[in-house]
């Protein structure tokens, strides 16, 4: 029973895990693209200014993007391998990522000028992004709200791998089914030939007593 349960959390926790692994997935290409749009812009433009603000909403999508995939392998790892410490690592890892979320969701709704504490985008994709989120806010809130959901399902699933532990089980499920292989240290059987031969000196006995007769 605790096999079957077992093997159902490392499933279900694989397909939770999945859902990050998605977005960070997606989030890498789409910094690829704002990447290859922003340096497709800079050769067509005469002026370069190269004291301008690196950009660093490109570079900051990507290392999320990154991030949230390296935790999906590390989901993944800790799911097939049931290990205390790689869940241990996992769960904290996760729990740190959603206390982040949390204080970036909390800044935002408290906060009414926000976008100040971030230094000016050279690329204008962070403009776009907002509006974008602004005018499809329905969409974005459903797909934040299920990331968030898939986060702290995954460290419920690994609490409970966790306490019930890796497999211990052996390689066969019952030793009766086959012979032991290795010889008893006491009182070992004799050799096959003594067993069947004949003892030498009965024979010898047996001669004598049949000359003198």
């Amino acid at each position: 029973m605790a096999r079957i349960a077992r093997a159902c959390m490392q499933s279900v926790l694989k397909i939770v895990n999945l859902i990050v692994g998605v977005a960070g997935i997606a989030m890498i290409l789409y910094s690829f693209w704002m990447a290859r749009v922003w340096q497709r812009d800079t050769e067509g433009s005469s002026f370069v200014d190269f004291n301008s603000t690196a950009p660093w909403f490109i570079y900051t999508f990507l290392g999320i993007g990154i991030i949230l995939c390296v935790i999906t392998c590390l989901g993944h790892i800790a799911a097939d391998s049931a290990n205390g410490f790689c869940l241990f690592c996992y769960m904290v890892i996760i729990s740190v990522l959603l206390l982040l979320e949390t204080a970036m969701a909390v800044d935002i709704l408290l906060n009414s000028d926000w976008e100040k504490d971030f230094p000016e985008d050279p690329t204008g994709r962070f403009p776009d992004f907002r509006r974008f989120v602004e005018s499809n806010f329905d969409v974005c809130k459903w797909i934040g709200l299920m990331i968030i959901l898939a986060q702290g399902f995954s460290i419920l699933l690994a609490m409970g791998l966790r306490a019930v532990g890796p497999n211990r089980c052996g390689r066969y499920d019952s030793d009766d089914d086959f012979l032991p292989s290795r010889l008893p240290l006491v009182d070992p059987p004799p050799p096959a030939y003594l067993v069947n031969a004949d003892p030498p000196l009965a024979s010898k006995t047996a001669d004598a007593w049949d000359a003198n007769r």
